[in-house]
């Protein structure tokens, strides 16, 4: 998430953190969300969350609205959210399969990232700079099978019902999220108040990180509106069809 907060910078005072690692609820993740903030003299922010992120913010939307400003969810996973087969079988052994996860994702991945980084040294120049992060910051396997079995069993309908602030649902292509189902994503514009929506063009799940700067740009311009771009394309499902910052 380097580049996206590099990008979020340049509009907004950004504060982040890696999630516990020994959570075991949406409300352990929560708690560490408002500690952070109330620890760095944070009283209130717009509360950005990507994908599993997503989860976690919506829920301090929806039992700290005092301290959301605006919330923003980014490639979240919607409202009954399933694992495939395989993936539940990886969340029950992660220790056996969480490396098959890790050496597959590259190849589950590669139609979004030929989309958004069509130039084929950038794309490697992508490719390299994820392989040294996994390097730099190993992932915790237990935590992401944790991680996976929350956002399966955990019924955000109510969470939802309770968000008083403006929300932004933000996704990619639906041809290109092969993570989370886009059209799960945007099921949250339509049961959480006025919440508007935004599509990141020729990216999938990974948008945020691919194009940082689109990224940035649009929820600078849903948070910020009186200094963004107004040709942003923030879109409110009414009129449609259609992982602080």
């Amino acid at each position: 998430m380097r580049p996206t907060v590099k990008a979020l910078s340049r509009h907004f005072d950004v504060h982040t953190f890696s999630l516990r690692d020994d959570a075991r609820s949406l409300d352990d993740y929560v708690q560490q969300v408002s500690d952070t903030m109330s620890g760095r003299g944070i009283e209130r922010a717009v509360i950005c969350g990507v994908s599993f992120g997503g989860l976690i913010a919506l829920r301090f939307a929806a039992t700290h609205p005092s301290r959301t400003r605006a919330l923003v969810l980014a490639s979240t996973p919607g409202p009954g959210f399933t694992l495939r087969p395989r993936h539940k079988l990886y969340a029950r052994l992660p220790w056996i399969f969480g490396p098959l996860f890790l050496i597959e994702s590259p190849w589950r991945l590669r139609h979004e990232i030929a989309a958004a980084l069509p130039d084929r040294r950038a794309r490697w120049g992508f490719r390299f700079e994820m392989l040294a992060t996994l390097f730099r910051a190993p992932l915790s396997l237990g935590a992401m099978a944790r991680r996976a079995v929350l956002m399966t069993s955990t019924d955000v309908t109510l969470d939802c019902g309770r968000v008083a602030s403006p929300t932004l649902v933000l996704t990619g292509d639906a041809a290109l999220d092969y993570v989370v189902p886009v059209n799960g994503s945007t099921a949250y514009a339509a049961i959480i108040g006025s919440a508007r929506t935004a599509v990141l063009d020729r990216t999938g799940h990974l948008g945020m990180v691919t194009k940082p700067d689109a990224f940035a740009t649009l929820v600078a311009a849903f948070a910020n509106p009186q200094s963004a771009n107004p040709q942003s394309a923030i879109r409110n499902p009414q009129c449609e069809d259609h992982d602080a910052a």
